[in-house]
């Protein structure tokens, strides 16, 4: 066999075994995702049964998926309270960060570097360490048990790594684009807007990205600061629907609304995916 044979075998080999390894650490990942859809599709008592086979043996139902939407205030009201709530956070979340990303790059003022720091080292202190204080503000400024509120906090969480974020995406635009813009007499917020907004868009979409996920999954805090059982988001529902009867877990309504729940994540991601890529790795290199 020649040297460039056994080189070209090689090299077949090698990428071979890349893809053997990312196609199983890819089923690994997909199977969990993959057992839950199934699973909600069973009916609800062969969702309590051992989980082999995965599909439904005794056929497809949407029996879960109507229990699910006969529950409380119904599935929909719950979902469109997540939805509000994520979606307020996503907003408030990138329009702060965003002014603050490009004020700590771009801007000069005193105690710049140490206000930034301290805005990182929050990130630190352990949020339910700060729900007693969160709770009797919030009671204070008549928020409490309001979906208001509940934004009011996910957008304070999501700050800290948001603000340091947009401060790597300004850092990596060449100050020359905004010289430029601005010998052509471009306002401060005309250039944000239309200049440096489409050159950092990888860094909004990752923002958006982790805010949406962190608000749409986010348990805690809901339970204890909703007491409204209308104004329950889908974590907290996810909660109350895990209990059957006698102590029993309804397996069957957990899944379906852990399918229903994942659908979102999965389609952001894979729309942003490519921006949020190239957000990550926004200030890297200068």
């Amino acid at each position: 066999m020649s040297r460039t044979a056994r080189s070209a075998r090689r090299r077949w080999l090698g990428e071979t075994r890349y893809h053997l390894v990312g196609l199983t650490a890819s089923l690994l990942f997909l199977a969990p995702l993959a057992w839950s859809v199934l699973v909600s599709f069973k009916p609800s008592l062969e969702a309590r049964q051992p989980p082999l086979p995965p599909w439904p043996v005794e056929g497809f139902s949407f029996q879960n998926y109507e229990n699910l939407a006969k529950f409380g205030a119904g599935i929909w009201t719950y979902s469109g309270n997540s939805l509000t709530v994520s979606a307020m956070t996503v907003l408030g979340t990138v329009i702060i960060s965003l002014l603050a990303g490009y004020g700590f790059s771009r801007f000069q003022f005193p105690l710049k570097n140490v206000l930034f720091v301290l805005i990182i080292s929050t990130v630190m202190i352990p949020f339910q360490s700060i729900l007693t204080p969160l709770f009797l503000i919030l009671t204070k400024l008549g928020l409490q048990n309001t979906l208001a509120g509940i934004v009011c906090v996910y957008v304070t969480l999501q700050m800290p790594f948001s603000i340091f974020m947009m401060r790597n995406a300004f850092d990596s635009v060449p100050k020359d684009i905004e010289d430029a813009a601005r010998a052509d007499g471009a306002s401060v917020f005309v250039m944000l807007r239309r200049i440096m907004l489409p050159l950092v868009l990888p860094g909004v979409a990752t923002v958006a990205i982790f805010a949406f996920l962190a608000s749409w999954n986010e348990f805690l805090a809901a339970l204890i600061l909703l007491t409204d059982q209308k104004k329950y988001t889908l974590p907290v529902l996810m909660a109350a629907i895990r209990s059957g009867q006698f102590g029993t877990i309804d397996w069957g309504a957990v899944q379906s609304g852990v399918t229903m729940m994942m659908a979102p994540c999965l389609a952001l991601f894979l729309l942003l995916q490519r921006y949020y890529i190239r957000g990550l790795t926004a200030g890297a290199v200068k």
